[in-house]
């Protein structure tokens, strides 16, 4: 009627990613992401059952459990459980931290070291706020756009 662009259709492909980077747990998106999975193939058995609601909101929720997923490696939380999964570029020798190679970058996500600093939460909270309104001042210009 108003001759507009349909924003559904952007915010049903950036929802996910923002709910992403807000959520960012391996261990819960990984599990949302699984019974998102479960929806999408089985399908033609749930039709009739209880889980009838959850079946239109399956690839959402299939690519919230994703993107969730994927933000929680980046993060490197898994329930609130730091990852180590390369090494840390530090060695702690005698209770203090020193760069073990100054070349060193970790490969993706927080080097676990933040986990045991006194100013993790301060740290890794003002990390994903700040992410998230990056991301989501992008959107909303992009929307506006």
């Amino acid at each position: 009627m108003y001759k507009e662009v349909n924003p559904t259709i952007y915010g049903c492909a950036t929802f996910p990613f923002l709910f992403g980077i807000m959520f960012g747990d391996v261990g819960h998106g990984g599990l949302l992401f699984v019974f998102a999975s479960f929806l999408v193939l089985a399908e033609p058995w749930l039709k009739n059952t209880a889980l009838k609601p959850a079946l239109e909101l399956r690839y959402i929720l299939l690519m919230m459990g994703f993107f969730a997923t994927y933000c929680g490696f980046m993060y490197n939380d898994f329930v609130s459980i730091p990852l180590n999964i390369w090494d840390s570029c530090y060695d702690y020798k005698t209770g203090e931290k020193f760069k073990s190679n100054p070349h060193c970058v970790y490969p993706a996500g927080i080097d676990p070291v933040w986990f045991v600093a006194k100013q993790e939460i301060t740290f890794s909270n003002s990390m994903k706020m700040k992410i998230a309104v990056i991301f989501g001042v992008c959107h909303m210009t992009l929307a506006i756009l």
